[in-house]
């Protein structure tokens, strides 16, 4: 055990170190960090080639009272870097650096946490995942923080839950500004394997329509499901893997092992619209995800004949309840 406080405790502060250094390859382009309060829900993020998702999902997080973006846009060349730099409530910096050698993209956002998130609640997401908590539809976000808060609970996990719509994905081309939702309703209800990191101590979530799909003869190569999203971040906190686990250890406990539950919620992905065709062709050449793209590469070759991801298991979305009865959220002691 103590071998093992020592290996995390080195590898977080290697971690911090790359974020550190790896600093320098972002340029600032709008800087309006001097606007952030105290208590002010911050959102980080990095982008590449996102301008049809950017206005829905900047609304959705405003609505749900998210008061600042701060956002690493990746060389982008399709416009939404000259939108997010019209925003007044978005910081932006620019890098033409590889993805995949900032650890795809984690050493960036972890240096942007430790500079501008200690002492704030943090949702760190990509530009197709939506969160969902309990009473999300009544409650802000603040409420959820507050209460993590008055509950000295530092982390929030979020499982993502990959949304389709009931039909080809080219039968309804995604616009932007709309609600991804309204097309990608439905999602796998059960087909999820779940593990324990014996090392870090998080779960590893897997399965889905994307196991059920794309990787139904690799499961084990399967991407992972499990989030931490929402952090109460401190400087010496670092993501380890993508926002999958955390260091120090403790923030990745979020869950009961005496065989309660703790809250939790998911993160609606909307990763399966018409747009994920173009998407893949252009990660298949980029080659700068995880695995050599591996997982784009599942994508390419499921989506070359136009499958349907539906199936008469599949459940359409209604609302937070829906997913609480299926176990896939928790309210936990939040009444």
């Amino acid at each position: 055990m103590f071998r093992h406080k020592l290996r995390l405790r080195a590898r977080r502060q290697w971690l911090l170190g790359r974020a550190i250094r790896r600093r320098r390859r972002l340029k600032p382009l709008l800087d309006n960090t001097a606007s952030i309060r105290p208590g002010d829900i911050l959102l980080f993020m990095a982008v590449r080639n996102e301008i049809t998702r950017l206005p829905y999902f900047l609304d959705y997080y405003r609505r749900m009272g998210v008061r600042h973006f701060l956002v690493v846009d990746n060389g982008s060349d399709d416009g939404g870097r000259e939108y997010l730099a019209g925003q007044p409530d978005i910081s932006l910096w620019l890098t033409h650096a590889s993805y995949k050698d900032a650890r795809f993209g984690m050493d960036w956002l972890n240096w942007l946490l430790r500079r501008h998130g200690s002492g704030h609640w943090c949702l760190t997401v990509d530009p197709d995942e939506f969160l969902v908590y309990p009473h999300c539809d009544t409650r802000p976000l603040q409420a959820l923080t507050d209460w993590l808060d008055a509950s000295a609970i530092k982390s929030f996990s979020a499982m993502l839950l990959d949304m389709y719509p009931k039909g080809r994905l080219s039968d309804q081309p995604y616009l932007p500004g709309r609600d991804p939702f309204t097309i990608a309703r439905w999602f796998d209800p059960a087909n999820y394997s779940i593990r324990k990191n014996a090392l870090y101590g998080n779960l590893w979530i897997q399965g889905g329509v994307r196991g059920r799909v794309f990787f139904h003869d690799d499961p084990e190569n399967g991407p992972a499901l499990n989030k931490i999203p929402l952090v109460r971040w401190e400087r010496w906190y670092a993501y380890a893997s993508s926002t999958h686990m955390l260091l120090p250890r403790a923030l990745n406990l979020v869950y009961d092992e005496e065989g309660g539950e703790k809250a939790s919620g998911c993160l609606l992905h909307a990763k399966f619209l018409s747009t994920i065709v173009e998407k893949s062709d252009e990660e298949m050449a980029r080659r700068q995800h995880y695995a050599d793209s591996r997982e784009y590469r599942a994508y390419h070759t499921g989506l070359r004949d136009g499958p349907q991801l539906w199936c008469e298991q599949s459940c359409e979305l209604r609302d937070w309840r829906q997913l609480e009865e299926l176990g896939l959220i928790s309210k936990g002691n939040w009444a």
